[in-house]
């Protein structure tokens, strides 16, 4: 039973680990396709912030600067794509895809160009990094049954980031649909035209929230680079702004059930981890290749399945052109 337990912890603790990045690229998504812009390019801020943040930290060996690079270079990149989708009234898709087509290309030349290892960065030193930290309490409850194991293998141990991660699900929730500005949002994503009638800047309004995509996609990249690895590796971000985007459609543009849907990848990705080297009977080793493509492969099947009817903001995707 004991082995059982610390098995389920292990899993689920990798769960939580794997899909903090996934939760800050959809709460960036929500954001943005709330106020009615498509974020492609949620796959390269997130590729972007994590190659700010490694060379930022691997110059200066401070974890916390090279998080305010990743978050100042994913705003730079959201003032780009609002400059070509909003101010411009370009076809959002394919201002999300020329990003990440540049930054997949331009991570690797820098970072030949600066670190001379084929694209890479320096390992860093864990004063560089985000390391686990140990929550207060832990050692009084963790010879608890059950109640301590929970508390000292699965909440406690994690990075400062992973926290953030949470704290960023309740922080979209409680602008979306708390705030005067989070109305305003959701009205300009449904109705621009109402919106700017009652003398409101739809572009302003639209500029804000792509910035904090560009904020919460800086965080997420940092804690893939710098948090959850120790350097920066050639297109290390592997599709996550991708599923992201899919998490928040199975969400239906909410930040609670896209959290869960992140949750779903990150477990199936965990657990394709636990598989590697486990022999099936009658079938044998499961191959790596099938394991690393199965969370992929899974989530698409369940996303496809499962989503039932998801209802975009009206407006989401189309630009809006002022009448004069």
């Amino acid at each position: 039973m004991e082995f059982a337990l610390n098995d389920i912890l292990s899993i689920l603790a990798a769960t939580i680990r794997l899909s903090t990045p996934l939760i800050f690229a959809a709460m960036a998504g929500i954001f943005s396709e709330r106020s009615g812009v498509v974020d492609i390019s949620l796959e390269g801020k997130l590729l972007a912030g994590a190659f700010a943040a490694a060379s930022m930290a691997a110059y200066t060996g401070s974890a916390w600067l090279g998080l305010g690079a990743a978050i100042i270079t994913g705003m730079i990149l959201s003032l780009i794509h609002g400059f070509a989708s909003i101010t411009h009234k370009g076809d959002q898709v394919v201002s999300g895809v020329a990003i990440n087509i540049i930054v997949s290309g331009l991570t690797v030349v820098l970072g030949m160009a600066w670190f001379h290892r084929s694209g890479q960065t320096p390992t860093l030193t864990s004063d560089s990094r985000f390391m686990p930290i140990q929550l207060p309490g832990v050692d009084a409850i963790s010879n608890i049954p059950f109640i301590g194991e929970i508390y000292s293998k699965l909440i406690s141990g994690h990075n400062l980031l992973v926290y953030i991660a949470f704290a960023s699900v309740a922080f979209t929730y409680w602008v979306l649909f708390k705030t005067r500005f989070g109305l305003r949002l959701r009205a300009v994503g449904e109705n621009p035209k109402a919106v700017d009638t009652a003398g409101i800047s739809v572009s302003f309004l639209r500029y804000r929230a792509i910035l904090i995509g560009g904020i919460l996609t800086g965080i997420g990249g940092t804690y893939i680079s710098i948090a959850q690895n120790a350097s920066f590796i050639k297109d290390m971000s592997a599709g996550q702004g991708y599923i992201a985007l899919a998490a928040m459609i199975f969400g239906k543009w909410k930040p609670v059930p896209a959290m869960f849907s992140c949750f779903l990848f990150g477990f199936l990705e965990a657990l394709s981890m636990r598989m590697q080297g486990v022999v099936i009977p009658y079938i044998g080793e499961v191959p790596v290749q099938f394991i690393q493509a199965a969370p992929y492969i899974l989530t698409v099947v369940l996303l496809a399945g499962f989503v039932g009817r998801a209802i975009a903001p009206k407006a989401d995707g189309i630009p809006y052109v002022k009448e004069r």
